[in-house]
């Protein structure tokens, strides 16, 4: 049984969707569990697959016991014809080898982030069609039902390497509130090799280019200065950061959306 439900949506946070949403989860699910929310931008896949790795696969002393993530980022865009019923990509159930268990639209990289992590994966009966606001008309129930250690939604054992694609490799994963950069470089990468801190780099983001100094740390630089370092994301292999001390390493170039390439090279 799930006490703690991390709800991960891509929906502005404050907006209505959210109401509905948590109230129709809350109609089904017991008065104990505790819910979070989570938004993410429009249609922003990667960012939904990089969030959901960050929370499921946290040490078991970071996460809450029984915890159930419920991704929903549905883009719409695995077909470009018109969509009768307003169908939408259909919803899978993971189990990962950590134990914690995910539901999440079966769209982009949803699941990317935790693909080499997946125990188990299934396809649901849950509903394609009939409205277009699934997340609360159809999804609530499926959430229930996982949450109370009842599967009688899960549908076809799958393969996941045939569904899931791999993470998208030197883009930006994630842009927190403070403007800082999350990328897909992590440490291990080749082209992270003989990276030392005072290192200066050029760093291109889709099409703006700044120079970089790498770094040990958020705050082992001078106030302005804009750094490449090691995170706080990705857990045993951290994903690395761009931020600007005091500043926002976002605006700096020009507000990229996730998965935006990224380029560095020694200065």
């Amino acid at each position: 049984m799930s006490s703690f439900i991390h709800l991960v949506c891509d929906y502005a946070q404050g907006d209505l969707a959210w109401a509905e949403v948590v109230a129709a989860l809350s109609c089904k699910l017991h008065d104990d569990t505790r819910i979070h929310t989570t938004s993410v931008h429009p249609f922003d896949t990667v960012s939904t697959g990089f969030v959901v790795a960050q929370l499921a696969l946290a040490a078991r002393e970071l996460r809450p016991k029984n915890m159930l993530v419920f991704a929903n980022c549905a883009p719409r865009k695995d077909k470009k014809d018109a969509r009768p019923g307003n169908e939408g990509e259909g919803l899978l159930f993971a189990t990962l080898k950590n134990g914690v268990q995910v539901l999440a639209v079966n769209s982009g990289y949803s699941l990317a982030f935790v693909r080499d992590q997946v125990q188990e994966i299934w396809s649901t009966n849950v509903e394609e069609t009939g409205s277009q606001f699934r997340s609360r008309d159809f999804f609530p129930l499926a959430v229930s039902k996982a949450s109370r250690g009842d599967f009688s939604f899960i549908s076809h054992k799958l393969h996941v390497k045939d569904i899931v694609p791999e993470e998208p490799k030197d883009v930006v994963g994630y842009i927190d509130s403070f403007g800082n950069i999350k990328t897909t470089l992590r440490s291990g990468d080749a082209k992270l090799e003989g990276l030392t801190p005072g290192t200066r780099l050029k760093v291109t983001v889709g099409t703006h280019m700044s120079t970089a100094t790498v770094a040990t740390g958020s705050f082992n630089i001078m106030e302005g200065d804009l750094a490449l370092a090691p995170g706080s994301s990705g857990h045993d292999k951290r994903y690395w950061e761009l931020f600007k001390r005091g500043g926002s390493a976002s605006d700096e170039f020009a507000h990229p959306t996730a998965g935006t390439p990224i380029k560095i090279q020694q200065a």
